[in-house]
Parts: structure tokens; sequence; C-alpha cells
């Protein structure tokens, strides 16, 4: 889609919600995932597609496809991308270069519920996360370019999420129609 598309799509959404408010207030598409066997998962998106993880050898998977880790910085680089080419079109900047990348540093020892050296227990998520984003617009100062940037990333939804993380309200079914164990 054209810069001057994304931006009119912005403006005619900017003015429905600004009239009607509650209308931005959606029900996000669930992602569905079911246990493949193994470490093996497969995550369905509403409208067909379909992503599949697993871990690495050394924790007992595959390493064939790309860890849940790598999902969460995958969307987080992909969440950014997004929302700056919003923010780029929509202060009419045409860009010639947008990239982000999501690195992270993560101790194993919290996937496994191995606690430190002082018996403490591990976080299990990453300790570290790092976004860096490249970003090339012919004509516009790098400063703008900045400001742009930490804007659109103040906006970003995953960005967001990350940091100021929702409790996670975990509901649990018993499946009472499997053949019981005898």
């Amino acid at each position: 889609m054209a810069s001057s598309s994304i931006a009119s799509a912005m403006a005619r959404v900017n003015a429905v919600l600004r009239k009607h408010p509650r209308a931005g207030i959606v029900e996000d598409a669930p992602a569905l995932s079911a246990w493949c066997g193994g470490l093996r998962v497969s995550t369905q998106y509403a409208g067909g597609a379909q992503t599949i993880t697993d871990m690495p050898v050394e924790l007992g998977g595959s390493g064939d496809q790309p860890s849940p880790g790598w999902l969460l910085r995958a969307a987080l680089a992909s969440c950014a991308v997004t929302r700056i080419a919003m923010a780029a079109a929509e202060a009419g900047i045409d860009l010639q270069r947008l990239e982000a990348s999501a690195h992270s540093r993560s101790d194993a020892r919290g996937l496994l519920g191995l606690p430190d050296s002082d018996g403490m227990a591990l976080f299990a998520g990453p300790g570290e996360l790092t976004l860096r984003v490249q970003i090339a617009a012919t004509g516009v100062a790098p400063e703008r370019l900045r400001m742009l940037v930490d804007q659109a990333i103040a906006l970003a939804p995953i960005s967001q999420a990350l940091a100021q993380p929702l409790a996670v309200a975990l509901q649990v079914e018993i499946c009472t129609d499997l053949p019981t164990e005898t």
C-alpha cells in the first residue's frame, strides 16, 4: 500500500474514532495454539495463516522452527516497523529504508525452574530486550526521523504491552471427554 493510501486510511479511521470512540474497542483475533507432539506447536490465525514453533535441540525440540521467544521478538520488530511506517505516511515522509531488529538475552534456568546461586527463582522471560531501528528518508533531518521513531514506538501496541505488561487471566478447562487411563 502506498504511503498516501496508508495516510488516507488512517485519516478515515481517525475521523470515525473521534466521532465514535467506542468503535475503537475491538476483540483482537485469538491465537489458537495446539500441541503437535514433542515441543512442536501449531498456532492458527483466524484468517487461516499458521505458524509452527519448536524449541532448540538443547531443550528437547527439533530446532528447525522458530521458538515462541523468537516470535515475541518478531512481534516487537514487525509492530515497530508497521507503526513507524504509519507515522511516516501520516507525516508525508517518503521512507527509503525502514528495518527493525529485536534482540534479547535470557537465562534458560528460569524456563527450567532452576534457582539462582542464592536460591532465588529466576525470571523465565528475557532479562534484556533491545529494539534497533534503521531508518532513512531523503531530505529529512536525522532529528526529525528520530522523533518520528520515538513517537511511533510510544504508540506501538507490542512495545506498549512489553513496557506495561498486563496480567494474564488464566482460564483452564479440563477435558473430560477423553478415555480415562486404567
